[in-house]
């Protein structure tokens, strides 16, 4: 994969994955409980008014639907059903070691729920596909990823 070009802040962020995401009409995100959960309302705000959910790591049966409500996306209680997913976004922290993921137990997943000609698209910050080796394990259409830096000033 080749860099096609910048983005700067956590706006940047949202207004590349909007344009990235087009014109679908249902996103699954799928990602390590509690860490990507947010970073996933994040992006679902950016197109909340698309149809999102959210799959904790490989666990279909644990797929919640995100709801737009004034103070913020939440997952409904009730399980969703991610079968015919226009994206799925596939985030970082589902490559991390701590969690074994296996890449062709992934790619069988988004097989199952993507709709055909559907698009992946990896969201992470840290180049966490590439120190994972995943850019020729997952047939990404393309990665959106930022890099944190920071500083606490006192």
């Amino acid at each position: 994969m080749e860099d096609v070009y910048e983005w700067k802040g956590l706006n940047g962020q949202l207004v590349t994955f909007k344009k990235e995401v087009g014109d679908a009409k249902k996103i699954t995100f799928m990602g390590s409980p509690g860490v990507c959960t947010p970073f996933a309302e994040f992006a679902a705000y950016s197109v909340r008014d698309k149809e999102n959910h959210f799959m904790p790591l490989l666990n279909i049966d644990e797929c919640h639907q995100f709801e737009h409500r004034p103070y913020a996306m939440v997952l409904r209680e009730e399980i969703s059903d991610p079968h015919d997913s226009d994206v799925a976004v596939v985030l970082g922290g589902l490559s991390m070691p701590k969690y074994d993921v296996d890449t062709n137990e992934l790619n069988d997943l988004i097989d199952e729920i993507l709709k055909e000609n559907g698009k992946i698209i990896g969201l992470c910050f840290m180049d966490m596909f590439t120190k994972a080796d995943w850019l020729d394990k997952v047939d990404f259409d393309c990665i959106i990823d930022g890099t944190l830096n920071g500083v606490v000033k006192k």
